[in-house]
């Protein structure tokens, strides 16, 4: 059991407070993409209105995966600048474009099971359809567009932090493990400094022909 504890809680503590801080955001982003679905919602055409039919099936591309879509790109930028600079501390370290695209490109992987388990929520001949008469959309809490996208961020949030806490970020922290843990983070780009210091020092002694003998 001592072992067991120290396994989940002592060697793996950084992940855990990485895993508590994307939490955070998540739930900042939760309230973004649901703000943004209001809106939308509000300002487009009824959310179960057809736009298009999907070939060889008797499925239809409906507003609600529209409006769901919009909501995701807003809130997934806002993810993704809350975890650069605070989660995972990588902005000083890697350029935006080359850590967006990844975070993006899992944000899409993630988006399209999302719409999949949305349109399951919504359909009305899906086993798994919420109950048109719980959820009958007379009011803001019984509309079953947000509660269903609610079921889809849980169900979609944890995939999403394996995926970019192990490829999106990766790369930067391979180069610089222990900006991981905020404790850490200091005396690491403190040390770099130092480095730094010390290799222009030797350079100037060897450019003159003689050794540094600063230190």
């Amino acid at each position: 059991m001592r072992r067991l504890h120290e396994f989940l809680f002592v060697r793996h503590r950084h992940n855990w407070v990485l895993l508590l801080r994307f939490g955070v955001v998540g739930a900042s982003g939760v309230l973004v993409n649901l703000l943004t679905l209001i809106v939308v919602k509000k300002l487009g055409p009824g959310f179960d209105q057809a736009i298009v039919g999907l070939p060889a099936s008797d499925f239809n591309v409906r507003w609600y995966h529209v409006y769901s879509t919009v909501a995701f790109v807003v809130a997934n930028l806002w993810n993704f600048q809350l975890n650069r600079t605070w989660t995972f501390r990588t902005a000083a370290h890697a350029r935006w474009w080359h850590e967006y695209w990844p975070f993006l490109a899992v944000g899409l992987l993630g988006q399209v099971v999302g719409l999949l388990l949305l349109t399951m929520l919504m359909h009305l001949n899906s086993p798994l359809h919420l109950p048109t008469s719980v959820f009958d959309d007379s009011t803001g809490f019984r509309t079953r567009l947000y509660w269903a996208q609610l079921i889809v961020i849980a169900v979609v949030t944890p995939i999403s932090f394996v995926l970019n806490k192990l490829w999106t970020f990766a790369a930067v922290r391979s180069h610089h493990p222990d900006l991981a843990d905020p404790s850490h983070a200091e005396a690491v780009l403190h040390d770099e400094g130092a480095d730094a210091e010390l290799g222009a020092g030797q350079a100037a002694g060897s450019a003159t022909g003689r050794p540094d003998r600063s230190l």
